[in-house]
């Protein structure tokens, strides 16, 4: 028996050392990965994903969640939902239905309401002046307005040899109204299989979901592949086609963990994740593309984590 979690970007590692003293007790993949998101969607300073999560171009924070059951293959999502704390949770609510799992919007939120989850004004006032101010910028300066599409992604294996997997983000800054993008979509925001592992993606969803990666990940594991070989050939040889016959790819990163309790990671960008498991203590590390299509993985510094945290938490100017 053994156990084991990884999920996406600095801001999960929190959530990481809740999921690896709850799977140290025994308790379940699926409790583990959900207890994890939620610690990220409740923190304000993590703008990418929950309460304090970046608005779309009208000022709504809509937000984008899933949950998978690696044994039964359970799966549920919603897409736009508004006003619910932890969007995840109703998601994973979802995974135990047959029929309508995926709700979109007004629907998914009426849903959230009648099952009793905690409902909240998503829009902080620190998200709101970031807003304004990119109304500004954009305006004044003509820039792009779309700089921020972070989800956290994990993925947990139990001591039953179980795995869950999940995801949670508000999605693309000053995005369309009713945008969706990869995160809640089976195959490519996420995908997992106990038999096997489960694998998570993290970056911008239009180009994630053009190859269904995370699918591709875990089937690559199950043909015999380490979950680092299977990141490796199935993010680098999908940026590299993606470039040749659609022009451009944007950034992405993925995630994988194996039934073993092995893990891997694959990124065309700076990327940073945080894993734990039996063998190895709660710990950040960081991620870059490498030569001959393989990925260089080490601890981040000291440095880098004191200027995170005077980044996300800098005053508005």
């Amino acid at each position: 028996m053994t156990w084991a979690t990884i999920a996406t970007w600095r801001m999960s590692y929190e959530g990481v050392q809740t999921a690896s003293k709850m799977l140290q007790e025994g308790k379940s993949s699926g409790d583990a990965v959900e207890k994890l998101i939620n610690q990220v969607e409740a923190y304000p300073y993590y703008k990418s994903v929950g309460y304090g999560g970046l608005p779309n171009e009208e000022g709504i924070v809509e937000m984008d969640a899933a949950f998978m059951d690696g044994d039964t293959l359970a799966q549920g999502a919603v897409g736009g939902i508004q006003n619910v704390k932890h969007a995840v949770s109703v998601a994973r609510s979802l995974s135990q239905q047959h029929y309508n799992s995926f709700r979109v919007g007004a629907g998914a939120t009426k849903y959230a309401l009648l099952h009793g989850f905690e409902i909240t004004n998503m829009l902080t006032e620190r998200a709101k002046a970031r807003w304004q101010k990119q109304l500004q910028e954009q305006q004044s300066r003509n820039l792009s307005a779309y700089n921020g599409h972070d989800t956290v992604g994990a993925i947990t294996l139990d001591n039953n040899n179980s795995m869950a997997v999940a995801t949670s983000t508000s999605g693309l800054f000053m995005k369309k109204a009713g945008r969706i993008g990869d995160s809640p979509l089976s195959g490519s925001g996420f995908y997992v299989d106990s038999e096997i592992g489960g694998a998570a993606a993290t970056g911008l969803g239009e180009d994630i979901m053009k190859g269904c990666l995370s699918y591709e990940i875990v089937q690559k594991m199950g043909a015999g592949q380490s979950p680092q070989q299977a990141c490796d050939q199935a993010v680098y040889s999908f940026v590299h086609k993606l470039k040749k016959r659609y022009g451009k790819a944007g950034e992405f990163s993925l995630i994988a963990l194996n039934n073993k309790g092995e893990w891997g990671v694959a990124t065309n960008v700076e990327f940073t994740f945080s894993i734990a498991s039996e063998q190895q203590k709660p710990q950040i590390l960081i991620a870059h593309p490498a030569q001959q299509q393989t990925t260089k993985i080490e601890p981040v510094t000291q440095d880098w984590l004191d200027a995170y945290e005077k980044r996300i938490k800098a005053p508005l100017e």
